[in-house]
């Protein structure tokens, strides 16, 4: 059986509310609380966050998230769409 894999997109430019994905809630960063919901999942075997900053992507790891690659620019804007990320994310799986 394969790896139930949970995608979790956290881009850094949002314009409404800046680093909105970041911000603490409770002390605690937003994402945190996906990431962790998911670690809990006994139905999710890994959980990959799909960014593209390095301060995203250290908070998280430090909440146990994976981070095997950063977003680039051009699929992280105000404009980019989910089917981006998303294939950005397959073609990762299928080169390693």
């Amino acid at each position: 059986m394969k790896d139930v894999v949970a995608l979790i997109p956290a881009r850094s430019g949002s314009k409404g509310v800046p680093n909105k994905n970041i911000f603490p809630l409770c002390d605690i960063p937003l994402i945190a609380y996906s990431i962790v919901a998911a670690l809990k999942s006994e139905m999710i075997d890994r959980v990959i966050v799909s960014t593209d900053s390095e301060e995203y992507a250290h908070i998280a790891r430090h909440y146990g998230a994976e981070v095997p690659f950063l977003r680039s620019t051009d699929i992280s804007d105000d404009k980019a769409t989910d089917i981006q990320f998303l294939n950005h994310a397959i073609d990762w799986f299928k080169m390693n």
